[in-house]
């Protein structure tokens, strides 16, 4: 439990750090397109994943 809960937490960093990277590129007036799609992209995985590991981390309640 404790495994995967550090995994959540060290996905949360990365996805505020794609946020900051993001941000980052979109100002630059030389920005590029497909670079902020990627992270972007990236950005989901990483939303899709956190979800999945947290769902993991919720017992199971007798019906």
């Amino acid at each position: 439990m404790a495994r995967i809960a550090q995994r959540v937490l060290e996905l949360q960093q990365e996805h505020r750090d794609l946020d900051l990277a993001i941000d980052r590129l979109q100002t630059d007036c030389q920005g590029d397109d497909l670079a902020v799609k990627r992270l972007k992209k990236r950005k989901l995985q990483l939303k899709d994943c956190i979800a999945r590991l947290e769902m993991s981390l919720v017992p199971d309640e007798p019906a």
